[in-house]
Parts: structure tokens; C-alpha cells; sequence
């Protein structure tokens, strides 16, 4: 892959934006590369977690600007086909049945916000910016608010979405869109510890399981999504890891997951 670099290292599968000298910028190329990379990440049996990081001052700067110019020679059909490249990539990682940890080192703006933002943990650090930039150019964020509003709400998405405000990363952990704030000489040593001890102490099946209702729970009734959660909780409890962890706990053993 030519814009992303792919390796695992215990137990984790880690996607690395590669394309600093354009801070990063999202393009044709690089989205594909991004799908592809999460669909090995996802087929990989060693793998338990991902971790989306970059190289460079920046995460992720949006769309890149030459990407920006061809568009506006497309058609509507040419540019529905392209918007929906963007969403397979965000409901791709949305819906990974791994964990995904957004590693920020630097600012996430625009659609670079919204990569960050589907992943299920960011951590960043302190001088990171973050912001959905796209009302200030005529565009709207049209894809990502989707994701936004189920994050963090009404209120707090409009706030975001209609000013095109940038903010720090203690201010958006503030409004729950960031998990963690670190130090940059310390962000690498944060996320691979937390992605270890999601390793170490948690069953994969049951956080891929949980994260999956936690998508499909938000679009039903109430009705239905709690005879939707008492069916997975009965098979959750036939799944190999309930029975092996209830008995690693009944006989008070140390479990390795």
C-alpha cells in the first residue's frame, strides 16, 4: 500500500496513515487503502484490537484539496458513488467486530474528524484540534453527523456541525467526543497499554458482540430492542467464553484471554 502502513504486534492490528507531507489528506487512493487495511485487520485471527494512528504533525486534514477540485467535475451519479465510498469506509470501521482506538498525535479536521470519530476510543493529545470544518467551504458533514449524533447527542453535535468551530482535545473530551488526553510523550504508551488491557482482561467475542448491539439497539423501538438484547444475552451465555469465564470465576482462576 502506497498512502498506509499496515504490521501487528501483539495482538495488535495497527493502521498508520502515511501521507504526511499532505497532512495526511484523505483521497480515492487512500480511502480504498483504508478499507482494505481494516478488512485484514478484521479477517486476522491475531488480531484482538486496532489501532488507527499517523505519521506526521497532523492525524487526518479532511479531504485532500486536488481531491476537492477533481469532484467538482463530477456528476450527481459520480458523486453519490463517491459519497458512498466515504460512508463504506466510516460504517467499515464503525461496525469492525474488533476494537478500534483512534491514536491522535495531531489535528483531526473535517473528514479526519469523522475517521477519528467513528473509531469506538480516541485518544489524543492536548494540543490536537478537532472540528467538522465544512460549513465554512459551502459544504455539510453530511456522512459523519450520522455517527455524531449517536456519540454525543443533539445539542452538542448542532454546537460542532453548524459553527464549523474548532476545538481543543480537553474541550472534546469534555463533550465525550475524545476518551483520553495525553501527553505527546506518552500517547504511545497510553494506547498500547489500554489496547492490552483490553486484550488481557476482556473476551473478544463479548466486546465484538457488544459492540454490535450497541449499533443495531439505537434504531429500534424500545420493545424491540429489548427482546433483541434478551436474545443475545441467551446466547451470549452458550458462547465458549461465558462458560469459560464463569468457570474461571466460580473456581477463582486467573483468566487469559
Amino acid at each position: 500500500m502506497k498512502y498506509i502502513e499496515y504490521h501487528t504486534a501483539n495482538r495488535v492490528g495497527f493502521i498508520i496513515l502515511n501521507r504526511p507531507e499532505k497532512r495526511n489528506a484523505l483521497s480515492y487512493e487512500m480511502v480504498a487503502e483504508l478499507k482494505e487495511a481494516f478488512s485484514r485487520a478484521e479477517a486476522d485471527d491475531q488480531v484482538k484490537v486496532v489501532v488507527l494512528k499517523a505519521h506526521g504533525d497532523a492525524f487526518c486534514a479532511g479531504a485532500d484539496l486536488a481531491y476537492l477540485q477533481q469532484l467538482q467535475q463530477f456528476s450527481f451519479d459520480e458523486n453519490v458513488a463517491d459519497s458512498e465510498r466515504l460512508k463504506d469506509l466510516l460504517l467499515q470501521i464503525y461496525t469492525l467486530n474488533k476494537v478500534v482506538i483512534a491514536q491522535v498525535q495531531g489535528h483531526a479536521l473535517a473528514g479526519g474528524c469523522g475517521l477519528a470519530s467513528v473509531c469506538d476510543f480516541i485518544f489524543a493529545v492536548p494540543e490536537a484540534r478537532f472540528g467538522y470544518t465544512e460549513v465554512k467551504i459551502g459544504f455539510i458533514p453530511a456522512i459523519v453527523m450520522v455517527f455524531l449524533l449517536r456519540k454525543i447527542g443533539e445539542a452538542k453535535s448542532k454546537a460542532l456541525l453548524l459553527s464549523g468551530d474548532q476545538i481543543l482535545a480537553p474541550a472534546a473530551q469534555q463533550i465525550g467526543l475524545v476518551n483520553s488526553v495525553v501527553e505527546k510523550d506518552a500517547l504511545e504508551h497510553e494506547v498500547n497499554a489500554f489496547a492490552q488491557r483490553l486484550i488481557t482482561t476482556n473476551s473478544g467475542e463479548a466486546m465484538k458482540t457488544t459492540k454490535q448491539m450497541i449499533a443495531s439497539i439505537q434504531s429500534l423501538s424500545l420493545e424491540e430492542s429489548l427482546t433483541f438484547a434478551s436474545r443475545m444475552n441467551a446466547e451470549a451465555r452458550a458462547s465458549d467464553d461465558c462458560r469459560k469465564g464463569i468457570a474461571s470465576f466460580l473456581n477463582k482462576q486467573k483468566l487469559s484471554w
